[in-house]
């Protein structure tokens, strides 16, 4: 996966398991809440690949046009 998709899919679990989490809370079900817990987890670190996919594309960039530069 690109950055922005590993991005998008990292928002979409946290806002579910928020989600979850709010309704096992609302329910008394706690194994929803750990469910949304754990999808919301999942989330923050597809978030955290994305943005580092980016960082290291924009990197590899900067790198690539300071070489192109002095060529």
């Amino acid at each position: 996966m690109g950055s922005t998709s590993d991005k998008a899919a990292g928002l979409a679990n946290q806002v579910v398991g928020n989600i979850k989490q709010g309704v096992g809370k609302a329910v008394g079900n706690e194994q929803l809440q750990v469910e949304g817990a754990v999808q919301e987890a999942k989330g923050d670190v597809q978030q955290a690949v994305g943005d580092l996919k980016a960082t290291t594309k924009d990197a590899a960039n900067t790198v690539a046009a300071a070489i192109n530069k002095k060529l």
